[in-house]
């Protein structure tokens, strides 16, 4: 528009009006890419105090600039039935569609990528490395960038030399496969390295390194998970969730530090008893700390399950929760399970079996205590049964993801689905921790039957049973998978007559014969992995 106004009034000839266009379009690409330098310069360097105010405030108006719309969140109302219903199946998919541009975007600046790499060599003390990491995720107050921040961090630590990624290095707890290796230096620090096959843990990874790297053994072993609370990615309202990549990966890390320090000093670490709870006759005795925090919730306050009792009478409410809740969670309900019977806490399957008894009993509402797949579950099943009409509800306007879901939407599980799709006749087991997006894309590959830790063994048996030739693809949890083949294999070593006891169809022979043509799903390097029996065969022996 200023170029034509100038043409019009001032008559200035056309090719002058092409450059000062060019030169224009210049400055405001020059512009923009100094913001973008100012936002990691402010985000990844240590800043003054009288300038944090407006780096965060700078970083918070560039995200959202750059942030394409999503989904509303609060509608938390599944119904596949209304216009809605795409809003609530696919957010995550969707926003994680914009997430590789971000990170391309940010990792672009030389500034974050070499502060990042020299952070851990200043002697800034561990609590305001936290307090810097706080104050960055802080300024992002929408869901989705702070995910995108996560998957920044991500991309700026290198992948782990393949020496280092064993079971010895491995972080238990996590449902993605995690990464870790600790040194202790002569200087008397701390060195951390992390890896993992999801990019999310890899982020969290990256961002306890850089409050950790190079810390004392002291300040490492002080750390809490609590502390981490206020990052506000996959912690809610700074509890303890399932399967926490923050706790996990930091527990990890302060056993590794303990057993270097021990080894220093030529003595033998110290560690807690294991978390365990204890039935005798006399009543429970908790054994360690978290035991202990696990016990108190097992006796309730009384009005508290009652307020709930009431509200769930009157709305006609059922609940259906999953194991992994947290033990405060599980405690109520148990408790309010002797005043309302429309109480279930099971693993995913059986979550929506429970919501279709729950519907026919008379309730009119199910609300759902677990991650996004188990809603969309939940959800879809009562909709086959011919409840539409019982609303289904969410516990957060928040998208609650699951590592596991997401590593089965990504370009390397889908290269192992275009593969199983090329060896017929084929049949895809997935895991249940899946979104239905996945299920339905993947069944359009190869058939596809969906399926749980309790039933994946009689499932495949099963399959095998009645299609000899058959070639069995399972995935993505690479867990479950290992530990499958692992089972298969130590079936070898059984008699017919076992066997026939685990599943009438099958033997020795038929064992035998399926193992080369049992695949699991591994990511290795961002590849996948089909692994062979001959491959099994030299991991388990």
């Amino acid at each position: 528009w200023g170029t034509c106004i100038l043409r019009i009034e001032h008559h200035i000839p056309h090719h002058l009006l092409i450059l000062l266009s060019y030169f224009s379009i210049l400055i405001f690409i020059i512009v923009e890419r100094f913001k973008l330098l100012g936002l990691s310069m402010a985000l990844a360097l240590p800043v003054a105090h009288t300038s944090s105010s407006s780096s965060s405030s700078s970083s918070s108006s560039l995200l959202s600039r750059n942030s394409k719309p999503f989904p509303n969140f609060r509608t938390t109302h599944l119904n596949f039935g209304s216009q809605r219903r795409i809003h609530t199946v696919t957010p995550l998919l969707r926003s994680l569609k914009c997430l590789q541009s971000f990170s391309k975007d940010v990792k672009a600046s030389p500034f974050s990528v070499s502060a990042i790499a020299s952070s851990s060599q200043t002697t800034e003390l561990v609590p305001h490395r936290l307090q810097r990491l706080v104050k960055e995720f802080k300024s992002l107050t929408v869901p989705i960038d702070r995910l995108k921040w996560v998957l920044h961090y991500a991309s700026l630590i290198p992948p782990m030399a393949e020496t280092s990624r064993t079971e010895s290095n491995r972080v238990m707890g996590c449902t993605a496969r995690v990464w870790l290796e600790a040194e202790l230096g002569q200087d008397g620090k701390m060195r951390f390295w992390a890896d993992s096959d999801s990019d999310v843990s890899k982020g969290m990874c990256s961002c306890l390194i850089q409050v950790l790297d190079e810390a004392s053994p002291e300040e490492v072993m002080e750390m809490k998970t609590e502390d981490l609370a206020e990052l506000n990615v996959g912690l809610l309202s700074g509890e303890r969730s399932r399967v926490n990549t923050w706790h996990n990966v930091l527990v990890s890390m302060q056993k590794k530090t303990r057993r270097l320090v021990a080894e220093r000093e030529g003595t033998a670490p110290t560690f807690e008893p294991f978390p365990s709870l204890v039935l005798t006759a006399n009543g429970i005795e908790a054994k360690g700390s978290f035991a202990e925090a696990q016990a108190k919730y097992l006796f309730p306050e009384e009005s508290r399950v009652q307020e709930l009792v009431n509200v769930l009478k009157e709305k006609k409410i059922g609940v259906v929760a999953h194991f992994y809740m947290d033990p405060e969670v599980q405690g109520v309900l148990t408790a309010a399970q002797k005043h309302w019977p429309h109480i279930s806490i099971s693993d995913s399957l059986v979550m929506a079996d429970s919501a279709v008894a729950m519907a026919k009993a008379g309730c009119q509402f199910v609300t759902v205590l677990g991650v996004d797949f188990m809603s969309e579950n939940v959800r879809a099943i009562l909709d086959q049964a011919g409840f539409e009409e019982v609303g289904v509800y969410r516990m957060s306007d928040e998208t609650i993801g699951c590592s596991l879901a997401d590593a089965a939407s990504a370009p390397a599980y889908l290269n192992y689905l275009e593969a199983a799709s090329l060896s017929p006749p084929s049949l895809h087991v997935v895991y249940i921790n899946t979104s239905l997006e996945t299920k339905a894309f993947a069944h359009e590959l190869v058939p596809t039957i969906t399926c749980t830790s309790s039933n994946v063994v009689q499932t495949i048996l099963q399959a095998f049973a009645q299609m000899p030739e058959l070639n069995v693809w399972y995935g993505p949890d690479s867990y479950m998978g290992a530990n499958i083949v692992k089972l298969f294999q130590q079936m070898t070593l059984m008699t017919d007559e076992e066997i026939t006891n685990i599943h009438p169809k099958h033997n020795l022979s038929s064992i035998k014969s399926l193992l080369p043509r049992l695949h699991y799903f591994q990511v290795t390097f961002g590849f996948s992995c089909l692994w062979q029996y001959s491959s099994v065969k030299r991991i388990f022996a």
